[in-house]
């Protein structure tokens, strides 16, 4: 299915859904839309999915999205189950479930719809990247550096490893992105792991520091159709609510440190460029409603992010939120108009 009848579909579900409201210009985005920034608009959300099931599944947890080729859109639960959604209502049509190789569920957190019709899905728990069949059969498992291993068997934290996974223009590079910092690494400094294409498995590659801002961790990367990444920062604090934050960031001038043991962020060290298209506190609410504290009852626990649409550094992006399974939160949907500032040089 092609990106642009996806967004149509997409955009129009949304909207739809949302309670009406007046409309403002975001500037530069070129098109009606309720302004978060100047280069970034929301154009609607979605409750719909909101603790609904499908068949004996529960429809929640929701991590990752992912464009597929033949069938439109996939969301992915962290508890293992990979659901493709109609197009046009965005609701479930089937569910796969997937495991490890003893059968073991993932903490599945990135999803990516491979141009072969494969899945490569990143779990928390080990990190791992693993490709998985139409039907959930594990076809690989991608290497990954001893330092990212959660600890003791690397230096990476439990719950803080590869929570985003893309790839970039070409098909011919994967990126998963860390959640936190490795111990003996400056706090805040994040690894960006990289894989390049050989054949029908994948190869490590370079690996980019990347500063998140102070409280948050990244939640999703998702690549740009001229190759820079989309960073999605969260954050939760109890009786305020999230913090979620939009980056664009730069990875052409930043240094390979797979062969750096320690970033201390004084060491020469180039990390990735990074520039704030928007703090989505600043986005309008839209008449949405929140069932915890919230400094804008439009946030929740956002997670998962996929371009459904470009068009001349104009992007459309569609954000989902993990609700964890809980009553005080939302799975919510939200469609975004993004306005992509053109490359630096230096």
């Amino acid at each position: 299915m092609r990106l642009r009848i996806l967004l149509a579909t997409v955009t129009a579900t949304l909207a739809a859904a949302t309670v009406p409201a007046a409309a403002d210009t975001a500037a530069g985005t070129g098109s009606a839309a309720h302004a978060c920034s100047s280069a970034v608009g929301i154009q609607g959300f979605s409750d719909a999915l909101d603790k609904t099931t499908y068949g004996n599944t529960f429809v929640g947890n929701l991590s990752a999205l992912s464009v597929d080729r033949d069938k439109g859109m996939a969301g992915l639960s962290d508890r293992s189950s990979l659901f493709t959604l109609d197009p046009g209502t965005l609701k479930p049509t089937s569910v796969v479930n997937l495991a490890d190789e003893k059968g073991a569920a993932l903490d599945s957190e990135g999803l990516v719809a491979d141009r072969d019709g494969t899945w490569l899905v990143s779990s928390e728990t080990e990190p791992s990247v693993r490709r998985y069949s139409r039907d959930g059969r594990i076809l690989d498992r991608l290497p990954v550096p001893d330092a990212l291993g959660v600890a003791p068997a690397g230096r990476a934290v439990s719950n803080q490893t590869f929570e985003g996974l893309t790839l970039l223009p070409g098909g011919r590079t994967l990126l998963a992105g860390m959640e936190g910092s490795l111990s003996g690494d400056a706090p805040g400094i994040v690894r960006f792991q990289t894989w390049t294409r050989q054949g029908k498995h994948f190869a490590l590659a370079a690996q980019y520091g990347y500063l998140k801002d102070p409280g948050l961790g990244v939640a999703e990367t998702t690549a740009t159709p001229d190759g820079r990444l989309l960073v999605l920062e969260r954050g939760f604090t109890a009786g305020y609510g999230n913090t979620i934050r939009l980056y664009l960031a730069d990875l052409r001038h930043a240094t390979d440190t797979r062969g750096i043991d320690t970033l201390t962020g004084r060491d020469g060290v180039r990390l990735a460029r990074k520039t704030l298209l928007a703090d989505l506190v600043n986005c309008p609410a839209l008449g949405a409603q929140a069932k915890q504290p919230q400094p804008n009852p439009l946030l929740d626990n956002i997670e998962g992010m996929t371009v459904t649409g470009a068009s001349h550094g104009r992007l459309n992006l569609l954000l989902v939120s993990d609700d964890n399974q809980s009553t005080a939160q939302i799975t919510r949907l939200y469609s975004l108009r993004v306005r992509l500032p053109h490359p630096a040089t230096r």
